[in-house]
């Protein structure tokens, strides 16, 4: 009888599966082309905007309040659909497992379970952290001579470029974690993406349009509003310091991963 898989065979195996789906590529590509996308669209509009600041003045009073650095965030236009598109990926890569019948096959190569698991999470964030950054830089690289058409300068190298790029990667991250552990719970496909969209997109404006000071209060600790006080340049009143929103989104993710890892080792297959 063979020794057992240790977890860097599991981890090797669940990158194979990983890279080996069509749809996996699908998703990962359409991440891609979407970033980079509205990456461009993005440095179009704000070239446009600019100009009308020259003969605009509410339009420079906006420059201003922003600190006169539009350019700097156009890279990053495109995460809310990137957040999207791989937190549903996340969804998928387990929930499939189970609505295919591929978790039997694959809890009994690793009965433990957990480092089937622990290791598809490892391969999903890095692979969402690693897209996310490469295609912000990418949209950078288009952005930026799109934008000196219209007189404005981007510095990929600048420090606050490189923070946007590695904390909204980061973020991204997260969310496809988050994605993993709600496939895991739901174990449908369907449920878990609208769970996922419902947590990141309906809430917040559901937060918002009821009122409440409660609401208002609760709405910071969402964890798609945690991404704005950790790229702020200055802390904004009224929002999360920044090691604030870092322990909430560390939270999102955590809580819901501790859940999915007890009742994947609870339920039958």
């Amino acid at each position: 009888m063979g020794p057992g898989p240790t977890f860097f065979r599991v981890l090797n195996s669940e990158f194979i599966k990983f890279r080996t789906l069509l749809s996996t590529l699908i998703l990962l590509a359409s991440t891609a082309v979407v970033m980079v996308g509205f990456g461009a669209l993005s440095a179009w509009g704000t070239g446009q905007f600019a100009d009308a600041a020259g003969s605009d003045p509410q339009a420079a009073e906006a420059i201003a309040a922003q600190g006169g650095d539009l350019a700097v965030t156009v890279p990053t236009s495109g995460i809310a659909f990137a957040q999207l598109i791989l937190g549903s990926l996340g969804v998928l890569l387990m929930s499939s497992e189970f609505t295919t019948g591929m978790a039997r096959s694959t809890f009994a190569a690793v009965p433990k379970r957990l480092p089937a698991f622990v290791a598809k999470l490892v391969v999903v964030m890095v692979s969402a952290f690693l897209l996310t950054a490469v295609s912000t830089y990418v949209a950078g690289l288009v952005s930026v001579p799109i934008l000196d058409n219209y007189g404005l300068k981007l510095d990929l190298a600048s420090s606050q470029s490189v923070k946007l790029l590695l904390v909204n990667s980061a973020y991204v991250a997260a969310v496809a974690a988050i994605g993993m552990a709600l496939g895991t719970i739901v174990r449908n496909s369907a449920g878990g993406i609208m769970s996922l969209v419902g947590l990141f997109f309906v809430a917040p404006i559901a937060f918002q349009l009821i009122p409440g000071d409660f609401f208002v209060e609760a709405r910071k600790y969402l964890p798609g509003n945690t991404i704005s006080p950790l790229t702020a340049v200055e802390h904004v009143p009224e929002t999360l310091e920044v090691w604030q929103a870092a322990l909430v989104l560390g939270a999102w993710v955590l809580v819901p991963v501790v859940l999915a890892m007890v009742l994947l080792k609870k339920r039958d297959v």
